[in-house]
């Protein structure tokens, strides 16, 4: 009898972790993708392409709004909209440094880059 109560207490907590959704949120949370967060980032086009080139406030801006959570930012940067788009994650992960804004993540580990 205590097997079988410890196993549907066990089958509860799963049925519950799962309609919680707690393993189903990724890096940019429960509603969007990297890739749906990627299309945000339109403005920055020629800024993750090339190193000298100027970044708008518009990037800057949604830079900053995707940047409060580093890790979403990391994999909008490495997504594969901005693959497709021709985003050099290289050169990406230097916008936040350029956009000036203070409070980016300084020395986070973007797969094989660190932002400066």
């Amino acid at each position: 009898m205590d097997g079988v109560v410890k196993f549907v207490c066990l089958v509860g907590f799963v049925v519950l972790l799962s309609v919680a959704g707690v393993d189903s949120a990724g890096e940019c949370g429960k509603s969007t993708t990297p890739d749906n967060e990627a299309i945000k980032l339109a403005p920055c086009a020629s800024a993750a392409q090339d190193e000298n080139a100027s970044v708008s406030q518009s990037c800057c801006a949604q830079v900053k709004k995707i940047g409060q959570n580093p890790s979403c930012l990391c994999a909008v940067l490495l997504s594969n909209t901005a693959k497709m788009a021709g985003v050099n994650p290289q050169i990406a992960v230097t916008i936040p440094k350029r956009c000036n804004l203070a409070n980016r993540p300084v020395g986070y580990k973007c797969g094989p880059y660190t932002l400066p």
